[in-house]
């Protein structure tokens, strides 16, 4: 094969198999890092998260729905993910980019340069789940409101974080700290004292009671209901904290401001 030589030959050397044998034994260069210092293929090729990924035509992605009193009409929050080393053991599912929809152009310039920042951090690769504690800390000047459940959100940004909070528990890649037996049998209580207390008060009136019972909001897929008496716990940001033996506990995550 003939090669084509653009520069000025300075010198020559004549190559022998002791310089064949030493380049053979001469270490295996590591695989390329990206700028983040992640490597971007391993030796098992294992892909991990990184800027230079192009997408896939397809993208499997979900959907959830922001109804907030802050904006007329719903927004549509969708979120894509890219599947990475498909089929093999260390298959990994990570968000790669955002889109937010709504009939509202009120808040349209700032949902697009959220979305854009938001997808260039996807693909970026690494932690990504600051986003989630940098956008539930956005609190409106106006005004937080109450969501359907009773949970506070103190910003339609923050919202959006509790979003992209869920999603992320979804694929994996944020994990709850799971509630010890201890904890669970005390709520568990809390929430039976609670009750019994609410149902000798209903034997002395037992309309008004009826009609509070009829108000419960509906918190957890399971069916737990908390009154509407209830104030927020600063805790789970639940509206769940109710006043038990002159002590404010939390019938949702168990805190209790008298220890």
């Amino acid at each position: 094969m003939a090669v084509k030589i653009d520069q000025k030959i300075k010198g020559y050397a004549v190559v022998t198999s002791e310089d064949k044998a030493r380049e053979a034994a001469a270490p295996v260069p590591a695989a390329p890092v990206d700028r983040a210092g992640v490597q971007a293929e391993a030796k098992d090729n294992v892909i991990h998260m990184h800027e230079r990924i192009e997408r896939p035509e397809v993208l499997i992605g979900s959907t959830y729905k922001i109804k907030s009193p802050m904006v007329e009409h719903a927004m549509y929050v969708t979120i894509n993910d890219i599947v990475l080393n498909a089929g093999t053991e260390h298959e990994l599912r990570r968000p790669f980019e955002v889109f937010i929809n709504s009939k509202s152009m009120d808040h349209f310039q700032w949902i697009v340069a959220l979305t854009r920042i938001m997808s260039a951090v996807f693909r970026k690769g690494g932690d990504v789940t600051f986003l989630v504690e940098e956008m539930k800390a956005v609190f409106d000047p106006r005004g937080g409101y109450f969501k359907a459940g009773g949970v506070y959100m103190p910003s339609l940004v923050a919202e959006i974080g509790a979003i992209v909070e869920e999603h992320l528990k979804s694929i994996g890649m944020i994990h709850d700290p799971e509630m010890s037996e201890h904890q669970k049998a005390l709520i568990a209580e809390k929430r039976r004292q609670f009750e019994s207390r609410s149902k000798k008060n209903s034997e002395v009136s037992a309309a008004p009671a009826a009609a509070a019972r009829e108000e419960d909001v509906a918190v957890t897929g399971d069916g737990t209901r908390f009154p509407p008496s209830a104030t927020m716990c600063h805790k789970c940001s639940t509206q769940a904290l109710v006043i038990m033996d002159g002590c404010a506990t939390c019938l949702n995550c168990g805190y209790s401001k008298c220890g």
